[in-house]
């Protein structure tokens, strides 16, 4: 089964998130070592996550049945 390019951004999305996810648990630390810079990484990596997975839509959607 090939692989839509999509497809694939669809799934890089959900692990940009999960790191994104991950990030938040360990937000203290990564705060004291990077000050706000730890933030601004957070909001990328969130926004690059979502913008993966809205690049997957397609126009029409799929067929029920």
């Amino acid at each position: 089964m090939a692989c839509r390019t999509g497809h694939r951004n669809f799934w890089l999305g959900n692990g940009v998130l999960a790191v994104a996810m991950l990030m938040m648990f360990f937000m203290g630390p990564f705060s004291d070592a990077l000050g706000i810079w730890a933030a601004v990484i957070w909001m990328v990596l969130a926004a690059l996550g979502v913008a993966l997975i809205m690049s997957d839509k397609t126009d029409e959607p799929p067929a029920r049945g």
